[in-house]
């Protein structure tokens, strides 16, 4: 277990570094930061002393180096567009994108695990046919369809959610939420449901196939000829073996989710990090597509590596074979 945590640990640490090198030829390759600096009629001596005071003709290997040890302290450096530290706009911006991914997550593991446990236990119903029918079309939609027809009938025709923005918040020291507010939970409905509708449906059907996949192994089959009742054997035996690939399956849709929270929080005009990514993206904003860039990657990294050892604290058989953790090789 301990070499497991050592090797997986290490994985993740060469993944940010790749991931920071990434970044940090964006400041090479995307203009030269000084013009986005001085004004377009300063002189070639004043971009040169803003050259040399952001050290600038450092070699190459030098200014990596102090990126990562500055990354690794939250220091992204100044915004090119709003003149403020990243480190405080991504602050800004962190609990609308946590609030809203949250409850998408939620959203979709009360909804999606019941759905697929209903639609394996009644295969042949006419719910079941339905719910089928409605996640093959929840997966079919892009996100942004989604997100304009729930507008246009809650929205637009209903009147009874508001189509943008988060509603009034409560500031609780440097965290702003909205779960406090009337107005403030109404807002997270229709970009919650939009963002965890693909999760959603895909929990649903793989709880479905791996729940209809253990219902036919032998141990079910002797626990039926013992005379357990039906529902022992569905929650007690076969559901506690359907939901482990679904552990696997929550954590890297978990960090999906960040990464899809951009669409959503256009769409509802949001004002979360992807909107900032967005409105960096426009504006040539470096420092905060840099920023964002490590982040949603560290993201990433903490949720693999941690349902990784999940997996491996659930399945006692991957302790000796690491490999099998997430069907992926070391």
């Amino acid at each position: 277990m301990f070499v497991f945590l050592v090797r997986r640990l290490l994985q993740a640490v060469m993944v940010m570094l790749a991931v920071a090198f990434i970044a940090f030829l964006m400041f090479r390759f995307l203009g030269d930061p000084v013009n986005n600096i001085v004004s377009q009629d300063a002189t070639q001596a004043q971009r040169e002393e803003v050259r040399q005071r952001l050290r600038l003709d450092d070699p190459l290997v030098v200014q990596y180096g102090r990126f990562v040890v500055n990354a690794a302290k939250g220091d992204f450096g100044i915004s090119y567009r709003n003149s403020r530290p990243v480190s405080a706009l991504l602050a800004e911006r962190l609990p609308a994108t946590a609030e809203l991914v949250l409850v998408a997550a939620v959203l979709s593991l009360v909804l999606g695990i019941p759905l697929g446990i209903y639609t394996a236990l009644r295969p042949r119903g006419v719910l079941s046919q339905g719910l089928q029918i409605m996640s093959l079309i929840g997966i079919s939609l892009p996100t942004f369809v989604t997100g304009i027809l729930l507008i246009l009938v809650f929205s637009v025709w209903l009147g009874w959610l508001p189509s943008f923005g988060r509603g009034d918040v409560v500031d609780i020291g440097w965290w702003s939420t909205g779960f406090l507010t009337a107005s403030g939970l109404k807002a997270l409905i229709l970009p919650s449901f939009m963002l965890c509708l693909f999760q959603l449906t895909l929990i649903m059907r793989l709880v479905r196939a791996e729940m209809l996949e253990v219902l036919r192994a032998d141990y079910i089959k002797f626990a039926k000829a013992r005379g357990l009742k039906n529902r022992a054997i569905h929650f007690r035996h076969a559901l506690k073996n359907t939901l482990i690939p679904v552990v696997t399956i929550f954590g890297l849709q978990l960090g999906g989710l960040i990464a899809f929270a951009i669409i959503t929080e256009t769409v509802f005009q949001w004002p979360g990090m992807g909107a900032l990514f967005i409105q960096a993206v426009n504006f040539t904003d470096v420092p905060v597509m840099a920023a964002y860039l490590v982040m949603v990657s560290l993201i990433f990294v903490i949720i693999n590596t941690s349902v990784d050892l999940l997996y491996n604290v659930i399945d006692p058989r991957l302790r000796t074979d690491p490999t099998r953790a997430t069907g992926r090789g070391a």
